[in-house]
């Protein structure tokens, strides 16, 4: 796609996924925020549009090795989703929640402020994601394989699933608002100058929890979702 000032930022990274890293660089939601286009991004965050989109087509280039899922099989994008996001967060989460719990109960006295309410929000996101990722595992997203197989059932499966999917972008919508507030909470994750190991390990595992959850949620939301309704609506 030709990549303009108009253009949304959703649409960028879903046909170009090479652009997702500069996204990532500058903070700019691509998931959730994504439906927005890239010249109010740029007025809202100070950038330069001119630059920026600059840059964005130099990512889009041939030699982004990053894959598009947009002509992929629904099957096999639902597996790299389980196999890359779904698994990787069911190791991660409790290796950070050990390490946020460790950081409260040496520092959270320090920094109460900081680290009290950003246990929480953690370990709220945490049930959250575990919940939600375990709905999709058993109900949407052998839905979606089913339909695209030629599953007689898949059809009126997906047709009945208008709702989960929207429960789905909302808590979506949700986990972007617990990253967001972590990311405040942090300034941007940076650890102050006496940190421990522990304590900047952690603020390291939950950028990458953020960088990970971005580009997890926009498969589902821009791709995989959109795809399995058009493939529904067909039937």
């Amino acid at each position: 796609m030709a990549i303009t000032s108009d253009s949304l930022v959703a649409d960028i990274a879903t046909a170009a996924p090479g652009t997702i890293r500069v996204f990532q660089r500058h903070h700019i939601d691509f998931c959730c925020g994504g439906r927005t286009p890239l010249a109010e991004v740029c007025a809202e965050r100070g950038l330069d549009a001119t630059l920026l989109v600059t840059e964005l087509n130099a990512a889009a280039g041939p030699v982004s090795a990053e894959r598009s899922w947009q002509e992929a099989p629904l099957s096999e994008l639902v597996a790299h989703i389980q196999e890359r996001y779904h698994a990787h967060l069911r190791e991660e989460l409790p290796r950070l929640d050990a390490m946020v719990d460790k950081v409260v109960s040496r520092h959270g006295a320090h920094v109460p402020d900081v680290l009290l309410p950003l246990q929480a929000t953690f370990k709220a996101l945490q049930d959250e994601l575990l919940s939600h990722m375990q709905k999709e595992d058993a109900v949407v997203f052998p839905a979606i394989v089913r339909l695209e197989a030629g599953d007689a059932a898949g059809a009126t499966a997906v047709a009945s699933l208008a709702a989960p999917i929207a429960v789905m972008e909302a808590e979506h919508e949700s986990a972007g608002e617990a990253l967001a507030t972590m990311r405040a909470l942090t300034v941007g994750y940076t650890p102050p100058e006496w940190a421990c190991p522990t304590f900047r390990g952690l603020y390291f595992g939950l950028a990458q929890l953020e960088s990970d959850m971005h580009v997890h949620v926009h498969l589902e939301n821009h791709v995989l979702f959109p795809r399995a309704a058009q493939l529904a609506a067909r039937h």
